[in-house]
C-alpha cells in the first residue's frame, strides 16, 4: 500500500512553483555580469537566478521519499509548464483593449511573454531529461554508498544533470530563435556555472532538510529494485 506523507506536497508544491518561476524570467530578462572567461561574456538567463532551486527539490525528493514519487512530481511539473505555455499563448493571441494598447502594448507582450512557448519547449525537453538524470544519478549514487556522503551525492548528481539540462535547454532555445547564435556559448557556460555554484553554496541547507524531513517522515527509502523507466507512471 502507498502510504501517505505529510510535507510531500508542500515540496511538490514548491518545486513546481519553482519550476513555472524560472520559465517566466528565462524570458523576461538576459543578465550580463560585465566580465568574460577568456572569450566567452558571462551572461545568463534571468530564470538561471531560480532554476537551480527545483534541483535542490529534487535532490530532496528522490532522497526522502525516494525515486517512484520523484518521477511523478517530475511530470507533474512538466504538465503544469504545458499548461502555462498554453495560457501565455492563448493571452497573446487575443485582442487588446485599447487602453492596455496605449499604456503597454502586444509589442511589449510579445517581446516579453511571447518567447515563453518557444523557451517552454526547450525548457519542457532539458527538464525532463536533466531532472531524471539527476534522480537517477542520486538514486544509484545512495545505494552504491549506502546511504552516505549525502553532500557527494547531491552534488555528483547536480553536475550530471545540470550539464545535461543546460545544454539541452540553450541549444533547443537557440535553434528557436529565442537566443542567437552568438550567445549560446557565453549561456551554456554561464548558466551552467551558476546553476552548479549554487547548488554548492545551498548545500548545507539541504542537508539539513534533508535530515529534518527523514525525521518527520520516518522516510529514507533506497531504490534497489526500482524501474528507472521515465515513462513507468
Amino acid at each position: 500500500m502507498q502510504r501517505s506523507y505529510r510535507y510531500l506536497d508542500v515540496v511538490t508544491g514548491i518545486f513546481v512553483a519553482v519550476l513555472l518561476l524560472s520559465n517566466l524570467l528565462s524570458s523576461a530578462k538576459i543578465i550580463d555580469l560585465g566580465a568574460s572567461l577568456g572569450p566567452v561574456p558571462l551572461i545568463f538567463d534571468a530564470g538561471t537566478l531560480v532554476f537551480p532551486v527545483s534541483y535542490i527539490f529534487g535532490d530532496i525528493l528522490t532522497e526522502v521519499y525516494g525515486y517512484r514519487a520523484a518521477r511523478k512530481v517530475i511530470w507533474m511539473g512538466f504538465f503544469a509548464s504545458v499548461l502555462m505555455a498554453g495560457l501565455i499563448w492563448l493571452a497573446g493571441v487575443m485582442p487588446g483593449e485599447a487602453i492596455w494598447q496605449d499604456m503597454a502594448g502586444q509589442a511589449a507582450y510579445d517581446a516579453i511573454l511571447g518567447g515563453v512557448t518557444g523557451l517552454v519547449v526547450a525548457s519542457l525537453a532539458a527538464y525532463l531529461v536533466g531532472e531524471f538524470a539527476n534522480s537517477y544519478v542520486l538514486a544509484r549514487m545512495k545505494v552504491l554508498t549506502n546511504g552516505r556522503y549525502l553532500w557527494m551525492r547531491t552534488i555528483g548528481s547536480t553536475l550530471v544533470g545540470q550539464a545535461v539540462d543546460t545544454i539541452v535547454f540553450i541549444g533547443i532555445a537557440t535553434l528557436l530563435g529565442v537566443f542567437t547564435s552568438e550567445q549560446m556559448l557565453g549561456l551554456i557556460v554561464t548558466n551552467y556555472i551558476l546553476k552548479v555554484g549554487i547548488e554548492v553554496i545551498f548545500t548545507p541547507v539541504t542537508l539539513m532538510v534533508v535530515k529534518w524531513l527523514k525525521h518527520a517522515e520516518q522516510s529514507d527509502p533506497f531504490d534497489r529494485d526500482t524501474n528507472f523507466n521515465p515513462f513507468r507512471v
